[in-house]
């Protein structure tokens, strides 16, 4: 039987989700946890692979077993067995033809940026002093909505076989003092938001302009794009599923 499983992790102390060599992450802690409870090695796959450092308030995974679990047990077991900077919401039962990344039809971050410096903030949002054209930054993000091959965002050396993404909001927003920037897509490439908040913080600095942003995603290049923001300001905020996966019975 299969089972999914929300839940949402601070990103600070791991390397990411994806299970890797002699590196700490999300997905091996997860596993370990439920390998406890069902005395038995259990795999899960994740909805999504978040690089090192980055958090997630939302994330779902799936995992196989023999038998129907009680899930208010297992919710309470798994939180009391995780540290502290990972938290289970619910468990709940789908069909065994389920799957936590293909099925999922978008998915959504939210990159923070703080323009005062906070002792409480550091690990939660990207410091940034300079002044910001934020009409330019969205005036960019909207030449984002409509293209498909985002390469020139793409890590390199990549193992996907496809750069297309269909990307369905981009925009920044100010927040409790904070500037926000929202973006929503079907799928996402490895360092891609980051790479794009990067791009468009350069647009907001007069570094480029808006009208850049059409000729950097025709180059298909890396190089012609910009930084990528550090991964501590970055969250998977939302995972959307047809409802007939919830609604399983």
């Amino acid at each position: 039987m299969r089972y999914f499983i929300e839940l949402s992790y601070n990103g600070k102390a791991y390397h990411g989700w994806q299970i890797q060599p002699n590196a700490i992450s999300v997905q091996e802690v997860l596993e370990k946890a439920l390998s406890v409870i069902f005395k038995i090695k259990i795999s899960i796959v994740g909805a999504g692979r978040t690089d090192s450092g980055v958090h997630s308030k939302q994330i779902f995974a799936h995992f196989d077993t023999k038998n129907l679990i009680d899930v208010e047990e297992t919710v309470y077991k798994l939180n009391a067995l995780l540290p502290k900077d990972i938290a289970v919401y619910t468990i709940f039962r789908v069909s065994n033809e389920s799957h936590a990344r293909f099925n999922a039809t978008s998915r959504s971050y939210v990159y923070r940026l703080s323009p005062k410096k906070d002792a409480f903030n550091t690990c939660f949002a990207y410091y940034f002093k300079p002044k910001l054209d934020v009409n330019a930054m969205n005036k960019a993000a909207e030449l984002l909505i409509g293209f498909k091959d985002f390469e020139c965002f793409s890590k390199s050396n990549t193992d996907v076989f496809t750069y297309n993404c269909d990307l369905r909001i981009a925009e920044w927003k100010i927040v409790d003092n904070e500037l926000h920037f929202f973006i929503t897509a079907d799928r996402f490439l490895r360092n891609m938001v980051r790479a794009i908040v990067g791009t468009l913080i350069n647009v907001g600095i007069g570094k480029l302009q808006p009208e850049d942003m059409t000729k950097i995603l025709a180059s298909k290049n890396r190089a012609e794009a910009g930084y990528s923001v550090p991964a501590h300001g970055l969250y998977l905020t939302e995972v959307v599923y047809p409802e007939s996966i919830k609604n399983y019975e």
